[in-house]
């Protein structure tokens, strides 16, 4: 079914209040100056979608300004009835969900089905964020002193800065902004350059929830530039927390900036992760999730899987079954429902693709497959690559780093313990999986001498995490947890109350202070 030929883009962009179409080709990564002009194009078909201005430093100021009013009113405002706000900007998403996936799609390259799963996702932390407003638990604690309580209690930060990165340019930023707004804080949002225009519509839907129930200005802030206009946040002291989304260097940058004024910051970084197949590993159950796990977004998600760690005894066996399943890969529009995989985001990123595939080979390592960039009838923006698999060893230097690509790169073992060790001797440490239906092999995976990372599954992938858990990794990845579970927390600050409903006033710990 060809889904681009139905959909139509330009009703999509009005629909979601886009409305320059004159856009031309993005300049890339250098500095911008006040009021650039930031253009989108398709990496679908290289065409210009729309383009947004650069925020100025003076405007900059004017949306901490509306930020800090904002949170004021915002953090009065009784939990519960925050998170009924936040239910109707769910609700605004459902009616929004095929446009909005559509434009993730195209401006972003990931399929249609996969656009629609994120704008998903968006509407899943919603639902997670209404129930978190009116479960924001503190905790009673006995004290030493007679007539004393104690407990502790949460409250909001401020503002809370976020800097997303294009891959996942929806859902992510509603993974923080839902929970940050049930928290009873307000957000500025630094959405990335390759990917403005889902900023914008995102911004425009809150709008409209915002102007029916009389909302002020500044709970959900958009500012638009390059690494600049992030900077400025991550240095501003009033922004008491920046959750920052991107590479392991970007993330340094940003971490180390905000520890210098002693913030906050979450941080969700790179990710190498890997599989393990063991000989008790039900083959033909868990093919799909391995290649989805390595093709889907086209290597693009932090979770995609880069390694797989499968046992000598049924490696052959494992390598030719992939390499079938490779070569009935579709690669194409990804409005298209019948392709599986689209373009890289842009002509960067397939220069670092062909870059690892030649280290790859440098280093001793050997495609299994094809590689290269596909060229002529429907592959005119030049971002089309062919989904790779290379034999390779574990050391090799290309295989220690992340490569935003559909490259796999599959090694063997022959102990459990040598594969858990292959799985953790990278710096990253995000998400992992091994695929056994052996318990005691889940469980050693699962232990504490397993894996290391801050997401380890039995018989599934590496990718596609359940917004009810907390999501994030160790390691290089950052340390910092996003969405479900407890990382709520992250967005407050703690405060220990003790009430002395005594007569008198005694210390702690016994001391006496008679006078």
């Amino acid at each position: 079914m060809q889904i681009s030929t139905m959909i139509n883009i330009e009703q999509v962009l009005r629909d979601l209040g886009i409305q320059d179409h004159n856009a031309g080709t993005s300049t890339g990564q250098q500095s911008m100056a006040k009021g650039d002009k930031i253009s989108s194009s398709s990496p679908t078909n290289g065409k210009p979608i729309a383009s947004v201005t650069a925020t100025t430093k003076e405007e900059y100021e004017q949306v901490i300004s509306a930020a800090q009013e904002a949170f004021i009113y915002w953090r009065n405002v009784p939990a519960p009835q925050r998170g009924e706000i936040i239910r109707q900007y769910g609700e605004a998403l459902r009616v929004r969900k095929a446009e909005l996936g559509a434009l993730v799609s195209y401006e972003m390259g990931k399929s249609y089905q996969e656009g629609l799963g994120e704008v998903q996702e968006m509407i899943d932390i919603c639902d997670f964020a209404v129930g978190l407003s009116r479960q924001l638990y503190g905790l009673t604690m006995h004290s030493e002193r007679p007539n004393h309580r104690m407990y502790e209690q949460w409250h909001p930060l401020g503002i809370v800065g976020i800097i997303s990165a294009f891959n996942f340019p929806v859902a992510v930023w509603n993974w923080n902004t839902a929970i940050a707004w049930a928290c009873g804080d307000v957000c500025v949002w630094k959405p990335s350059e390759k990917a403005p225009l889902c900023g914008v519509a995102c911004q425009n839907i809150w709008a409209e929830v915002a102007a029916e129930n009389g909302l002020p200005e500044g709970i959900s802030n958009l500012i638009n530039g390059d690494y600049q206009v992030g900077e400025w946040m991550t240095h501003d002291a009033r922004v008491p927390m920046i959750s920052a989304t991107g590479s392991i260097r970007m993330g340094k940058i940003v971490g180390q900036a905000v520890a210098a004024r002693l913030g906050k910051s979450l941080l969700e970084l790179g990710g190498n992760n890997a599989v393990i197949i063991t000989p008790n590993a039900d083959l033909e159950a868990i093919l799909p999730a391995l290649v989805f796990g390595a093709v889907g977004t086209a290597g693009q998600r932090c979770t995609s899987t880069r390694r797989l760690i499968v046992h000598s005894s049924i490696a052959d066996k494992v390598k030719e079954t992939l390499i079938k399943a490779y070569a009935q890969l579709r690669i194409g529009d990804p409005l298209d429902e019948s392709n599986h995989v689209g373009p890289l985001i842009d002509t960067d990123a397939v220069s670092a693709y062909l870059s690892a595939i030649q280290q790859v080979q440098q280093e001793g390592g050997t495609l299994l497959t094809d590689a290269g960039v596909l060229a002529g009838v429907g592959y005119e923006s030049g971002c089309y690559v062919k989904p790779a698999i290379a034999e390779v060893q574990n050391h090799y230097e290309i295989v220690q780093e992340e490569t935003f690509a559909p490259i796999l790169y599959v090694m063997t073992y022959n102990e459990l313990d040598e594969a858990i060790a292959l799985q953790n001797g990278v710096k990253q440490g995000l998400s992992s999986a091994i695929m056994t239906t052996h318990l005691r092999e889940a469980e050693r995976f699962l232990s504490a001498n397993g894996s290391d990372c801050g997401i380890a599954n039995v018989n599934i992938g590496t990718s596609g995490a359940e917004i009810g858990g907390a999501f994030g990794g160790e390691k290089e990845t950052g340390g910092g947890r996003e969405s479900g579970s407890d990382a709520w927390k992250a967005y407050m600050r703690r405060q220990t109350n003790t009430i002395n409903y005594g007569t008198d006033l005694p210390l702690a710990q016994g001391i006496k202070f008679d006078f």
